[in-house]
């Protein structure tokens, strides 16, 4: 399921998506980790900034992501490290165009990485949330586009195989 029921005036997604990359899970996990450096290889991602260091594990941590969609929208919105098990699970909340959470979960299958991200956001923005009653099967396409578009620019960066990228 895509989306659950809106609440509060507030459209409601949750999104999960599953990638398997022929890498090991170590250099998976530091590419994910690295946010910073995502645009690089992130087509939609515009810019990512740091506003605050965190600890020395990067609890607290806070980055400033501007996104570009696949429908011509941008979006902006800050995410702050809520916990990290290197290398296995980092998760965040998001503030800003969108509010909620997002986890990554890797997991090795030999020299497999899976990697399972979890996204439950409710959108700010007056617009989106007019519009979610006719547009919401756009902004869950976009949403879909945008994470396979990460998931072939980080199998490009990493020189691997992107063996799967789809909806969970």
């Amino acid at each position: 399921m895509s989306s659950f029921p809106e609440r509060g005036g507030m459209a409601a997604y949750r999104f999960v998506t599953c990638w398997r990359i022929e890498a090991p899970l170590a250099v998976v996990y530091q590419a994910i980790s690295q946010s910073q450096r995502w645009p690089l290889w992130w087509p939609g991602l515009a810019r990512v900034r740091e506003l605050a260091p965190g600890d020395e594990r990067g609890i607290g941590r806070v980055y400033r992501y501007h996104w570009q969609s696949r429908l011509g929208y941008g979006l902006c919105f800050d995410i702050r490290v809520l916990k990290v098990y290197p290398p296995r699970v980092i998760v965040g909340e998001a503030r800003g165009d969108v509010r909620g959470w997002g986890c990554w979960q890797l997991t090795p299958e030999g020299d497999i990485t899976r990697v399972r991200y979890e996204w439950r956001v409710e959108t700010t923005r007056c617009w989106m949330n007019l519009a979610a009653p006719l547009a919401r099967p756009l902004f869950v396409w976009s949403h879909h586009a945008m994470m396979h578009q990460g998931a072939t620019g980080l199998a490009r960066w990493l020189r691997a195989r992107l063996l799967d990228s789809r909806r969970g």
